[in-house]
Formats: structure tokens, sequence, C-alpha cells
């Protein structure tokens, strides 16, 4: 459902109440979708977020999904490309966690594997079939720096997001050159309620500048993008450094 003017019509959002992702969906109405799916929990907050942006598009609908129910994911990924295909899927669900409780409780560590990469594989494939079916979309896979290189502070969740950040691009691979492809996001410390307890970090950003960077990587056919874009340049350092200087920086 590509406009004439090669713009996304549907949207489908993996993690409904995600700040980047309503950030994105609001970048994406210029002037207005015909339909976006906020998928999630049920409950007040998805049903705030639904509100926030009934103006963005025709339809703004709620459907339930957890990530933590693999076994569910393949049947309600068929509901939503039933009604319609789907131009812009944003895979945008994640557990912070907490590296000391995870570090006490190895229940709390599997959580956090659970949703963020368990639970993307599983949706994540489900998603890519369809895209392949209807022979094109963009998949938005929400990663993070923090996936590059595990830092000793919260390597539970560093790890989750390395192994989404592999698969994220390994199927975009897949996919190349089939229509549909994957955009990997690597965004920094992002401002947001999952953060709001945490101090800034270095070349902190908010979740409008993050949606601002993936309107623009969807727009240009990018497979991968930073934000803020000085990140990459970190990255690439942090990733070379030799594991005794690593282990001493303050993070």
């Amino acid at each position: 459902m590509i406009d004439a003017l090669g713009n996304p019509q549907t949207v489908l959002v993996l993690g409904g109440t995600s700040e980047i992702a309503l950030a994105t969906v609001a970048k994406l109405a210029r002037p207005k979708l015909v339909r976006v799916v906020l998928a999630g929990r049920p409950g007040p907050d998805r049903a705030a977020a639904a509100a926030s942006i009934s103006g963005l598009a025709d339809t703004v609908e709620e459907a339930d999904f957890d990530a933590t129910k693999p076994e569910t994911h393949a049947a309600f990924v068929a509901s939503v490309f039933a009604e319609g295909d789907i131009d812009v899927v944003l895979l945008a669900f994640g557990l912070l966690g907490d590296q000391d409780e995870a570090e006490r409780d190895s229940a709390a560590a599997v959580l956090v594997a659970q949703v963020n990469y368990v639970g993307a594989v599983s949706v994540g494939l489900n998603i890519a079939h369809h895209l392949d079916e209807q022979g094109h979309g963009v998949l938005v896979v929400l990663s993070s720096v923090a996936g590059e290189r595990a830092r000793r502070s919260n390597f539970v969740y560093g790890s989750s997001k390395a192994g989404l950040d592999a698969f994220a691009v390994g199927l975009g691979d897949a996919l190349h050159g089939r229509g549909p492809r994957v955009l990997v996001v690597r965004p920094g410390f992002v401002r947001t309620r999952m953060t709001a307890h945490l101090a800034d970090a270095p070349l902190a950003v908010d979740a409008d500048e993050v949606a601002a960077k993936i309107v623009s990587a969807i727009a240009k056919g990018r497979e991968i993008v930073y934000a803020p874009g000085a990140m990459r340049v970190v990255m690439s350092g942090l990733r070379h450094l030799p594991r005794p200087i690593f282990r001493k920086l303050p993070f």
C-alpha cells in the first residue's frame, strides 16, 4: 500500500507503547497513514498510546501481543497481515532489566533474553515470511550499541541485544534482493521512560531524534543506522580496544 510518492501507508508496531516507535509513526504520517496496528499487552498504557496517535491514521488498531509467548506469534502475525499488506514493521519491544538483579537471580536474566532475543527471533521470522509473500516492506529492528560490545555494567542486556543485532543483520542478508528488507537501528542512550532513572550517557538523544534517523533511513534504503550518527565512530573504536583497557573504562 505504498503510495505513488513511495511513502509507507501501513505500519505495525511490535511494542505498542514504545516512545521511539510512536515518534516514528508520527514522522511517517506525512500527512496521514491509512492503518496503524499497535501490538502489545492490553492495558491503559497501550490504550493511551493508541489515543495519542489517533489522528495520524485513518484507523488505529490495538492488538494483543506478548514477546514471551512465541507459540502465539505465528497466528498473531497471520491475523495482522490477513487484513492487508504492511509497509513498515517496527520491532520496538525490549526489556532493560536490572543488572544486579540479573546476577543474583538467573530467572531475571533469562526474562531479558526471552524478551529481547527469543521473542524477537520468533516474531521476526514470522514477519519476514509474510513480507516475503507480499514482496515488499521494511522490518525496522531497534537494536542498541550496547550489543556491539557487552560492558560489565549491563552485560545481560548487552548480550541479548548482541544476539538480536546478529539475527537482524543475518535476516536482512537472507531477504536481500527479494523485495523486503531489514533496517537495523543502533541507538546509544535514549531518554525514555525506560531510562528515566539513569543519568544521561555521552551523546544521549531523545526519542524524536531516533525517529528522524529511522524515517530518513527507510526513505534512503539504508540497512544500518546509528543514533546519533557519531556513535558509529565511537563504537568502532570501542570494539577494537584491547580487553584489559576496555575493562578499566568507567561504565
